[in-house]
């Protein structure tokens, strides 16, 4: 399982939008060849499983591109090849990677992969480029609601949300914030961590206050004198230590790890909450499409999302307890990444990076 580390800085966008400036044609090819794996993944049914590891067992290995780690990945893959006897090849790489590979492939008629499991902006890039093909699978009923675009051609199997988190030897019950409002307290200025790259969820924040209120209340949070630091992981670490007293965006899985460790360290989801989906899909051309389906059908099931929570993950199925997603939220739509990215990386920059270019973390 080949690993390829994460870049930090924002060209990773527009290394992604570059990419989709070619490829016209691949959309047209892809949708071409896609008509033979339509029905089979629409299919449904009392014998629509045994039809399905008939014909896996004519296949060959399932080919899955994906960006989550591999220490999660292959808890995932391991359990799925034991339970079906199928096995999984996997190729693990950054989110805007795995992205190029698909659709530089597909230009080339070359059409290796059968799952994606990546980022929903990348998701989204391969759906507008046709990469991907609307699939059924009976573990939907336990997904919830925010885990389905309406194009339905793919589905999140995981979750981050953005939550305040706070050192609870530094922070006293009574000095939480009970919404974002209350960050600009002066009690918490100079002393709030906020992710350098966390655009995306600025761009969602702004658009639900109103541009204006939305845009005037960062620039007052801007004038607190926040703590800009890069990777999520690092901002928890230092919101552990007590480095960082209280952080307006962190992922509260990455907190929920380091309260089992015995960190002094609590999450609080304050709304509206973001999130941001990473999803399974299918491709429109796989060459394994029964393995593929019965490997997704895995990943979404009681047992694949089990194993995710496991590894400290958000899983989208509501039929495996969880405190993370316990709360209302909202998902950061993809149009603000993909089509506005330079608006709100401008703005981000200039409110909190002084003109500079942002570096980022998907940790």
């Amino acid at each position: 399982m080949a690993h390829h580390p994460e870049p930090k800085d924002s060209r990773r966008r527009r290394l992604m939008l570059a990419s989709l400036g070619v490829l016209g044609a691949a959309g047209v090819r892809a949708q071409d060849g896609a008509a033979r794996n339509r029905a089979l993944y629409l299919q449904r049914g009392d014998e629509r499983e045994a039809r399905l590891l008939e014909g896996a067992g004519r296949e060959k290995p399932v080919n899955l591109y994906t960006s989550l780690n591999t220490k999660d990945a292959a808890p995932l893959t391991e359990a799925f090849e034991k339970k079906t006897g199928i096995k999984v090849v996997v190729w693990r790489a950054s989110s805007e990677k795995v992205l190029q590979r698909a659709v530089t492939e597909a230009r080339a008629g070359r059409h290796a992969v059968d799952v994606l499991e990546t980022n929903s902006p990348e998701m989204e890039a391969m759906y507008r480029e046709k990469l991907l093909a609307e699939f059924f699978s009976p573990q939907f009923r336990d997904l919830a609601p925010a885990a389905f675009p309406k194009h339905r051609h793919y589905v999140a199997d995981r979750f981050s949300f953005f939550v305040v988190g706070y050192n609870t030897d530094l922070v006293r019950p009574d000095q939480v914030p009970a919404s974002y409002q209350d960050l600009l307290h002066p009690r918490f200025a100079g002393r709030i961590g906020i992710e350098a790259g966390d655009i995306d969820w600025f761009g969602a924040m702004v658009k639900f206050m109103g541009e204006d209120k939305g845009l005037a209340y960062f620039a007052r949070l801007a004038d607190s004198r926040p703590q800009i630091r890069s990777g999520h992981s690092l901002l928890g670490e230092l919101l552990a230590s007590g480095e960082v007293p209280i952080t307006a965006t962190i992922h509260n899985h990455n907190i929920e790890r380091l309260a089992r460790q015995g960190a002094p360290v609590q999450w609080k989801a304050l709304a509206p909450t973001f999130g941001r989906p990473n999803a399974i899909a299918l491709a429109a051309r796989a060459a394994n499409p029964h393995a593929a389906l019965l490997f997704a059908d895995f990943v979404l099931s009681t047992q694949g999302q089990t194993i995710l929570r496991e590894r400290n993950r958000v899983p989208a199925s509501l039929a495996v307890p969880t405190p993370l997603n316990r709360f209302a939220y909202e998902m950061i739509d993809p149009v603000i990444t993909l089509d506005e990215f330079e608006k709100w990386e401008g703005l981000w920059s200039r409110l909190f990076l002084k003109g500079q270019k942002p570096k980022r973390d998907e940790a």
